[in-house]
């Protein structure tokens, strides 16, 4: 489990469960588990996840504790041991501002190192949550490993800042074609790059240019192409008109909150990392939630939910399946009361008094 603050545990061996155990109670159903991959569970979720999947899912966990301070064994721990296990579930890492800059984000760290290049949200409305528009359905791809998080800066003189955005042919094609293969093999029909190519002509002129040539080999999928303050734009007035996107890092970053905030908010969200060998599942807006912790307020859906995707990765699709289908019920039940991150209010048309 990540913690901020809490410290540094060498991980244990994740005990493995070769073969069936007792059928554990799940949503009033009986589920036999399958044989079970190695896994690990790294967040600073709320308890109420962790008591859903003891409860629900035969797998034991392995936690691990990283806080946002300078020493470094905690994430190499971290890293460890996911590289053993192959999946994690993690909570945000809050990044310390007052350390020097050779400080890298921990959340950085992690994702270049096990090279969790594709960083994918989905944003749907979901049931029981008033907002402002309905019928949101969108796939975001956000590239994961470059772009302006490159953690390249340096004060060339006294004054300036140079801070390096890294675009690559390499990078760009394989999200690219992550994002395509993603749209082909969840029926979508359409994919919108990001990108804002008529300003970095080279760099993001790059990006688009490799997206233009993943789209030719997916005549079948529309392709269009988007500026990202127009994208914005076009995202609080009309999102219904986007199905999957993919941009770079920064854009993703931006652009993964404001969908959020137009289904419900960052409580309501989950998010996934994958790269060819690893996978890491957290909430979708990697927001730390330090103005409410401790208080028993934070909405732990966002993170059931990327438990969720966790355990469809895993090929658990039952136990994902009751799960979800237990906590979309709750959202939709008027009697049950959602507590939303400020600013967001209550979104739930009947809430019960506090």
């Amino acid at each position: 489990m990540i913690s901020r603050g809490s410290p540094p545990l060498l991980p244990t061996r994740t005990v493995l469960h070769s073969t069936p155990r007792e059928k554990a109670p799940c949503s009033g159903h009986n589920l036999v588990p399958p044989t079970l991959a190695d896994w690990c569970l790294l967040p600073s979720c709320s308890p109420s996840s962790n008591r859903q999947l003891h409860a629900c899912v035969p797998v034991d966990f392995e936690e691990v504790h990283v806080s946002s301070n300078a020493d470094e064994e905690d994430i190499r721990n971290a890293i460890m041991a996911i590289r053993r296990n192959r999946v994690a579930l993690k909570g945000n890492i809050e990044t310390n501002h007052n350390l020097p800059p050779s400080h890298k984000s921990r959340n950085n760290i992690l994702r270049t190192s096990l090279d969790l290049y594709a960083n994918v949200i989905h944003c749907k409305s979901l049931p029981g949550v008033v907002t402002r528009h309905r019928d949101i359905d969108i796939l975001i791809v956000r590239e994961n490993t470059e772009g302006e998080y490159s953690s390249l800066e340096h004060e060339s003189v006294a004054g300036v800042v140079e801070s390096l955005k890294i675009i690559t042919k390499a990078k760009s094609l394989r999200i690219a074609e992550y994002a395509f293969k993603l749209a082909q093999e969840s029926g979508r029909k359409k994919v919108t790059a990001v990108h804002k190519a008529n300003i970095m002509k080279l760099g993001d002129g790059l990006f688009l240019q490799c997206c233009k040539e993943v789209a030719a080999r997916y005549p079948q999928i529309t392709f269009e192409n988007m500026i990202v303050d127009n994208t914005t734009m076009q995202l609080v007035s009309r999102p219904q008109q986007f199905d999957v996107m993919v941009m770079p890092n920064l854009y993703g970053n931006i652009v993964n909150n404001v969908c959020a905030g137009l289904v419900g908010g960052p409580g309501l969200v989950a998010g996934a990392n994958y790269g060819h060998v690893y996978a890491v599942f957290e909430t979708a807006t990697r927001n730390t939630g330090k103005s409410i912790a401790n208080k028993n307020i934070a909405n732990p859906t966002a993170t059931l939910l990327a438990s969720c995707m966790m355990l469809d990765h895993l090929k658990l699709h039952s136990y994902a399946t009751s799960i979800r289908k237990a906590v979309l019920a709750s959202m939709d039940n008027e009697n049950v009361r959602l507590l939303c991150s400020p600013p967001l209010p209550c979104l739930l048309p009947n809430p019960l008094p506090q």
